[in-house]
């Protein structure tokens, strides 16, 4: 099991990239650098064709040692086709470059977290 405080945004990038075959990976860690919360987002082509459910279960059990060590988890996933359109520049509000889901945070960050 991998432990606490070997857990970073970019360990995480890292085993979601070689594990995934992801090729544009973003972690944030929501915790201020406690490492106990992260959210992400997370393009491989392994998606193509899966549900929302089925990308999310193979990103928990690519991640199964380090989730079960951490708080808080949350992915965004998408596949390169997907991740192109996403980042298209469009005329709608909110649209332009995705980046992780920041719900239940205060400007990016853990409500209550001092960093």
């Amino acid at each position: 099991m991998a432990s606490t405080t070997s857990i970073t945004e970019e360990s995480l990038k890292t085993a979601l990239t070689e594990r995934l075959k992801a090729t544009h990976v973003e972690v944030t860690d929501m915790s201020g650098g406690c490492g106990q919360s992260f959210t992400s987002l997370i393009v491989s082509p392994l998606f193509a064709g899966q549900s929302s459910l089925k990308r999310h279960r193979a990103v928990n059990a690519a991640l199964r040692d380090e989730i079960a060590a951490i708080h808080a988890w949350s992915a965004k996933c998408q596949t390169p086709e997907e991740w192109e359109k996403a980042r298209a520049p469009s005329t709608q509000e909110g649209s332009g470059e995705p980046h992780p889901p920041l719900d239940g945070t205060v400007g990016g960050k853990v409500d209550g977290v001092n960093a």
